[in-house]
């Protein structure tokens, strides 16, 4: 790995007011416990190197440029004031600036692209967030992003963003990507580098309108109580992929359209021969209850392992958390563009013996389903004591499976005029111990599902994976 060139993106001049203030509102203060979020793109590059240094890069640059004048929080710093009762906020001064670093690697891109690997190659495509600083008055700055662009020579290259989880949301996240990335493919297809400002919108603007954020429960209040237990030393490892992946391996599972409809189908089945009443569960319901299930019966068959073949029943409980967006919920009536957090976090709780049994796909689809319903009966049903769940599911021991993302991001429609990515996942995977879910790169309808496991935790679940996955396909 040989790194080019590290340099600093900034807006344009005088595009953003200096400076401008954005609070964080009570959807952004739980992600003070979420891990670093880093984010790769991978994309067919059958060209040298000094060809990306002379015609890509000076357009992705100027391209970056432009778009951080609408986007430009991921240019801006999180404020953290000495005093805990103070509020964090993000702040943007005309001298602040977005890491870029350009390097060169001699790594496969095939294989950096396959499906099976092992978890640290992408670790040398991950850009760290630049160290915090101290202003006079002891107030923290932090950096919210950094990106890391990687030529491997004649193949291909990766596009990787570490960045701060209180800035923003998946959804926002991937506004921004396919924002520049337009911009850069109408920049290369016109072959303009001129540093105008005014540019035909490839796509709506971001929303920064944080005041119509509503909070009926007071959670902001509330989570600024919690933040006092929160170290924000741990700020510090933001950017770090941490070496505990050693033995970890990266795998992407993908359910094909039509193996999606016979989950589907086969869950309906089971629930009306249950209860009498038949309803079709949303792809994301029965993914997620799939991929609950087989990590339950993996944690079964080592337990058994580990203690032999005569286990008593234990009821301990599992736990299952996801996101749900938040922006088109009547409660809020956010614009679809809104730029932040804007997720509601839902927990499904299951006694482990309910979960292995026969029947256990269609319990945690049922139990999923129901967390669903609250969401759209109330987005901030439990919201209250959100953050000190947090702490408790954090604790070492905890049966916890978290699902990432989600097909609707459409994470393969980012096109920067190279062709829409060979592959893209979340690093973090590895390091936080949480599952993904996205679009297919082939299309199709279908669903990718991104983990990472020791290497022969991995070979049991996919074998668990694929058992329940015939089963269920061959009826």
């Amino acid at each position: 790995m040989k790194v080019i060139e590290q340099s600093q993106v900034s807006p344009p001049p005088n595009s953003v007011p200096s400076p401008t203030i954005l609070p964080l509102t009570f959807f952004d203060f739980p992600l003070f416990y979420c891990h670093p979020i880093h984010r790769i793109f991978f994309y067919h590059f059958p060209h040298p190197t000094h060809h990306f240094l002379q015609t890509t890069l000076p357009i992705l640059k100027h391209s970056l440029s432009l778009t951080l004048q609408h986007f430009f929080p991921f240019s801006s710093n999180l404020i953290i004031p000495k005093n805990s009762q103070d509020a964090p906020y993000i702040r943007y001064l005309n001298t602040d600036a977005l890491s870029f670093t350009v390097a060169e690697s001699l790594a496969d891109f095939n294989l950096l692209i396959s499906d099976s690997q092992d978890a640290q190659n992408w670790h040398p495509l991950v850009p760290n967030l630049p160290p915090s600083s101290t202003e006079q008055n002891n107030t923290r700055v932090i950096p919210i992003m950094a990106i890391r662009v990687t030529v491997m020579p004649n193949s291909g290259l990766s596009i990787c963003l570490t960045f701060n989880h209180v800035a923003a949301d998946g959804k926002s996240l991937h506004h921004f990507m396919k924002f520049w990335a337009s911009v850069s493919k109408n920049r290369a297809n016109n072959n303009d580098l001129s540093l105008k400002q005014s540019l035909p919108m490839p796509l709506d603007l971001p929303s920064h309108e944080r005041d119509r954020v509503k909070d009926p429960k007071g959670l902001k209040h509330i989570y600024l109580k919690e933040l006092q237990y929160f170290d924000s030393e741990n700020l510090e490892s933001t950017g770090l992929v941490r070496d505990s992946c050693v033995n970890k391996i990266r795998t992407t599972l993908v359910l094909s359209f039509e193996q999606v409809q016979k989950l589907k189908k086969w869950v309906s089945d089971k629930c009306k021969d249950s209860h009498g009443t038949q309803h079709v569960s949303s792809t994301f319901v029965v993914t997620s209850s799939l991929i609950w299930f087989c990590m339950i019966k993996l944690e079964e068959s080592e337990r058994k392992s580990d203690q032999g073949d005569c286990v008593a029943v234990v009821e301990d409980l599992c736990y299952f958390a996801f996101h749900a967006d938040c922006r088109d919920n009547a409660e809020f009536s956010l614009p679809k563009t809104y730029f932040g957090n804007c997720i509601a976090s839902y927990c499904v709780v299951l006694k482990r013996d309910e979960l292995v049994g026969k029947n256990g796909i269609v319990v945690a689809s049922n139990g999923i389903e129901k967390k669903i319903r609250d969401f759209k009966s109330d987005a901030l049903l439990g919201a209250e004591s959100l953050m000190s769940e947090y702490r408790k599911l954090s604790k070492p021991g905890t049966s916890l499976v978290v699902v990432a993302g989600s097909p609707k991001l459409a994470v393969y429609e980012t096109d920067f005029g190279w062709g829409k990515p060979k592959k893209s996942d979340a690093v973090h995977l590895d390091s936080s111990g949480s599952i993904s879910l996205s679009d297919c790169r082939d299309g199709g309808n279908g669903i990718e599902i991104g983990l990472a496991l020791e290497r022969s935790r991995m070979t049991n679940f996919i074998s668990i994976f694929q058992e329940q996955l015939d089963n269920i396909c061959s009826l």
